[in-house]
């Protein structure tokens, strides 16, 4: 979605206090995909050994260049025993442009080594069959593969009804107070479980990455132009903040994962 947020929608303001009830989550899902529209998530999901390898790439980095990274890596190693089988310097120089490249290139190769190892092909087909908290486990147990890369798969992979929880979309649940004293990613994933609307997970997960990058920034947020502003328990909010820039010309929606080759 291209569309540009020019003025707040007015909320009406709710109570804070406790746990936030799953009608006030489904009220500010309901207004970001008022402004930015509901995501459509593409009819041809890619594999779920595609997904697990583009989702450790995207960590750290931004969409851009680890889309990139991975054009590069399947470019370069069309299949994953090419890869298994490539140097870890050779995988590296491949996905430099991702960051953390030495890092990431002994992390590929060894999740490759073990799924080989447990499945006995380069293949997940057989998660399909098994449930979320089951492929979140066993996806877990891999080094370098935590609760969000896993749940990332499930999402983007198997097009089950998950919210993966990282870094941005952590701080935007605690400025929107939907969690209580959440301290990592992964509390926020647990204590936002319950409290998704049934379907919504792909949605409310990608239309906070997008109002993040459109507006809710790590730093100086755009305060001034928030459709959420009523809803912000963020000590640092500012109701005439806004950005005295020329509009940016990135593209907001890009999303990684929704563009991983089938």
């Amino acid at each position: 979605m291209s569309q540009q947020i020019n003025t707040r929608i007015p909320v009406k303001a709710a109570s804070h206090a406790g746990k936030p009830p799953l009608a006030r989550v489904r009220r500010i899902a309901g207004v970001l995909e008022e402004v930015l529209g509901l995501p459509v998530q593409p009819r041809n999901l890619p594999s779920s050994m595609d997904m697990l390898i583009a989702t450790v790439l995207s960590q750290n980095t931004n969409d851009r260049n680890s889309h990139h990274a991975y054009a590069s890596l399947r470019q370069r190693y069309p299949t994953w025993q090419a890869v298994a089988e490539a140097p870890v310097r050779a995988i590296a120089a491949t996905i430099r442009s991702g960051g953390m490249a030495d890092q990431k290139a002994a992390r590929i190769k060894g999740i490759l080594r073990t799924i080989r190892s447990q499945y006995g092909s380069y293949d997940l087909s057989a998660l399909r069959t098994r449930s979320n908290e089951e492929i979140i486990r066993e996806l877990t147990q891999l080094k370098g593969v935590g609760t969000k890369t896993a749940a990332c798969v499930l999402v983007f992979s198997l097009g089950r009804d998950v919210f993966p929880v990282d870094t941005h979309v952590h701080r935007l649940c605690g400025r929107l107070g939907l969690t209580h004293n959440s301290r990592t990613p992964d509390d926020t994933f647990e204590q936002m479980k319950p409290l998704i609307p049934v379907g919504k997970g792909y949605s409310f997960h990608t239309n906070l990455i997008r109002f993040g990058r459109k507006v809710c920034h790590a730093q100086r947020p755009e305060c001034g132009r928030c459709p959420l502003f009523d809803e912000c328990v963020f000590d640092g909010k500012d109701r005439e903040a806004v950005r005295a820039t020329t509009v940016s010309k990135t593209d907001h929606s890009f999303m990684l994962l929704d563009n991983i080759s089938r």
